[in-house]
């Protein structure tokens, strides 16, 4: 059988990437498959059926498979689930750039399917499929006008833009930057910053572009080898009787619907307006042309709406509020909200509010990842949820959606370079953020809510954030960058412009653009402008908290560390584990060891924690001449009492030295097992593995050094030390009970 197979390849950023068409998944309506290195993605489009809606039918897929790195999954089926976030977030990302660009009028049930073949941990998949997507449409019968392309920018050491970087490589760059776009304009930007400057964005989105240009020179190319006829699209047309009807009847009446300020009223105003002005062009339900007649009043309708919105922004610069084009809407701040939690706010802009909490935990808490990528935990994660009620409206509550996933990863991203790190901060920290009313911008409400709850939580990051989302609207030569965007101007603009930041720089950028024309001078524009909003936002924010509160709540848990020799873990662990489960059970806490010897405790109060910490600093310290203890008898003998010191460190209290002054002629005279006495340590004999103990009140060794007490003996009679009349083994590892250190010693 043979296979006619077409393949094209352009060189980005110093490594290849190969087009490859018409030897897999011939079925669909195109299929590509995308290969850099050893990555491979396979990318299907494909065109069903005809659907009665007024929407796009467009669906994005990016399944992941673990046998793409030679991995099993984790999951008890062993079989991969529902997508993961870096699967939604990568579909997302093929969306958002694609969906504007498909004619109106298309109706057919489209779907795009992207999966990872083969990963090779240096290629990242996400870059691959993203093209693989646009080049499947290409060679599909599916009208999609022109190729979209798309790089990463990344920064290196000494600040240098690198193009479609190592993906090990990366994870420690201070910029990620993906962009996608078409020959003509940028249309889609995604990045995460290490507080970047707006200047250094523009120079990379320019170094972007002229890759992008490449690869959708590239894709055309492949169409033009094995691509097929587009299907023709029946644009659907606006009647212009109809709208010059609504116009002269109702168009002053829809104008001054449409300029109520509050959200809500403006709704019901131009609901009412709409419906009246429907009815009166549809005619009557009785004749036979009444559904096409509404169909097209309603067209004519919406069209005017959005004519009436955007002439009045653009040309006359009237937002729908009345606000000026860089005018933030009015912000309230509540910190400390909920008593019991660990950190939370409430940050309110105009008609939007977010709740946001911070939670804290322990390494145990820490985001485990089944992924293809290289991470695998994440101690730092935020969660976004959009309940139905927040735009008052009723509806499914069933988890959270593709678009509650994309705002999450936006703030978690905006926030992750502000975080402090595990060495100063060692909690695992998840932040929610609850959207108790929408009007525009509710993703960056979110970041400045999560934010505000971090500093109440007593989380030190390094400086507060904020975001605000800028829009567009162009009407010609006319254009108006606006500022903190309401729905109704999302909706109905050009751009949606999401920035992110300290003081400092951008940490976070999200920007999704409906039209071609957007020059490089409209995105400085916007870029200046939301600087400005920004710095206004965090002023707002100082007002209600200054900085992180300098304790944790009392009701957060407190994680406290220290260093051990590693040498001294199995004495920590004990046998089969029942020293560190006893100190557990003690101290109610939770205990890790990490293999470097750090040993991390997670407490219910801080008493509970420092107590624990001092247990474990004493059971691991070096004995010492000088040295006092609490220690419990644990074996008395006709030449003395053994004391544990701590687990696992025993010294010997010579009978002469049992009650000083006096003879005693039992040690259980005076001293029984189970007794704690106080004592102090006046010889140490590390070769021999014996310890010899006084009584910390003897008066013959009140007040002395420990230079001093090295002469002083331990008894008259008998052996010294922690001798057992010189038949005492020496003490050993091996000789612990197999506790690796941890285990008191058998004695003959």
């Amino acid at each position: 059988m043979s296979v006619e197979v077409s393949r094209v390849s352009v060189e980005i950023g110093g490594t290849e990437i190969s087009f490859e068409t018409g030897k897999l998944a011939k079925q669909a309506s195109g299929s590509v498959v995308v290969q850099s290195e050893d990555t491979m993605v396979l990318s299907t489009a494909t065109a069903g059926n005809l659907r009665d809606v007024d929407f796009l039918p467009l669906t994005v897929d990016v399944e992941e498979r673990m046998y793409a790195a030679g991995q099993i999954p984790g999951s008890f089926f062993k079989r991969e689930g529902r997508t993961g976030e870096k699967g939604t977030l990568t579909a997302r990302m093929i969306d958002r750039p694609l969906r504007p660009l498909f004619p109106k009028g298309w109706r057919r049930e489209t779907q795009l399917v992207s999966i990872p073949m083969s990963v090779d941990h240096v290629v990242p998949y996400d870059i691959l499929a993203m093209n693989g997507a646009s080049a499947a449409l290409m060679v599909s019968d599916i009208p999609l006008p022109f190729p979209v392309g798309a790089v990463r920018i990344a920064q290196d050491e000494e600040g240098s833009f690198v193009v479609n970087p190592d993906e090990e490589w990366l994870l420690e760059s201070p910029l990620d930057l993906v962009v996608s776009g078409s020959e003509e304009a940028i249309l889609m930007v995604e990045a995460g910053a290490n507080e970047i400057s707006e200047a250094e964005i523009l120079d990379a989105l320019d170094i972007a572009h002229g890759e992008i240009k490449k690869l959708c020179a590239a894709q055309r190319e492949l169409a033009e080898k094995a691509g097929k006829p587009k299907s023709e699209v029946e644009v659907p047309q606006v009647d212009e009787g109809l709208l010059t009807e609504l116009t002269e009847g109702f168009g002053s009446r829809l104008s001054e619907a449409t300029s109520v300020v509050d959200k809500l009223e403006r709704q019901d105003a131009t609901k009412a307006v709409e419906e009246e002005a429907i009815e009166a062009l549809a005619g009557s339900p009785d004749d036979p042309e009444f559904g096409e007649r509404r169909a097209a009043a309603q067209m004519a309708f919406d069209k005017l709406e959005k004519e009436t919105i955007r002439r009045r922004i653009a040309v006359e610069k009237k937002r729908p509020d009345g606000r000026a084009a860089d005018e933030i809407r009015d912000i309230w701040i509540e910190v400390g909200v909920a008593p019991r939690t660990h950190g939370s706010a409430v940050f309110t802009r105009g008609q939007t509010q977010a709740f946001s909490v911070a939670a804290l935990g322990t390494t145990r808490d820490e985001m485990r990842l089944d992924t293809l990528g290289l991470e695998k935990t994440k101690r730092y994660f935020h969660h976004y949820n959009f309940p139905p009620f927040s735009v008052g409206e009723a509806g499914f509550m069933r988890g959270p959606k593709r678009r509650d996933i994309g705002h999450g990863a936006l703030a978690e991203r905006a926030l992750v370079p502000v975080v402090p790190d595990p060495e100063e901060f060692p909690y695992t920290i998840r932040v929610v953020s609850d959207i108790l009313e929408s009007n525009g911008s509710s993703s960056m409400a979110s970041v400045c809510g999560s934010s505000l709850a971090l500093m109440d939580a007593g989380v030190q990051i390094t400086r507060p954030v904020a975001g605000i989302a800028m829009g567009l609207i162009k009407e010609g030569d006319d254009y108006i960058v606006l500022s903190d965007i309401a729905g109704v101007e999302d909706h109905l603009g050009d751009m949606d412009f999401k920035v992110a930041g300290t003081s400092q720089g951008i940490t976070a950028l999200q920007m999704d653009i409906k039209i071609t024309g957007v020059t490089f001078e409209i995105l400085r524009d916007a870029l200046s402008q939301a600087k400005d909003g920004r710095i206004h936002i965090l002023g707002e924010m100082a007002e209600a908290i200054e900085g992180p509160r300098e304790e944790l709540s009392r009701h957060a848990p407190r994680i406290g560390q220290i260093q051990i020799d590693t040498e001294k873990i199995g004495m920590i662990i004990g046998k089969g584990g029942e020293t560190i489960r006893a100190l557990s059970d003690e101290f109610d806490a939770q205990i890790d060891i990490d293999d470097d010897g750090i040993i991390r405790v997670f407490a219910q109060s801080g008493d509970q924690g420092d107590a624990l910490i001092e247990r474990i600093r004493s059971m691991t310290k070096e004995v010492e001449v000088g040295d006092e203890f609490k220690g419990k008898v644990v074996k008395t003998t006709t030449f003395g009492a053994f004391v544990e010191l701590s687990k696992g460190n025993d010294g010997l209290l010579h009978i002469s030295n049992v009650k000083p002054g006096e003879r005693v002629d039992a040690v259980e005279d005076v001293l029984n097992r189970g007794d704690e006495i106080d004592v102090r340590v006046v010889e140490v004999d590390r070769e021999r593995g014996r310890v010899g103990l006084r009584l910390a009140q003897d008066p013959d060794i009140a007040g002395k050094s420990a230079a001093e007490l090295a002469g002083v003996g331990t008894g008259d009679k008998g052996p010294r030390g922690g001798g057992d009349g010189g038949d005492r083994r020496p003490r050993r590892d091996g000789d612990r009970g197999g506790r690796g250190g941890g285990g008191r010693r058998e004695r003959r």
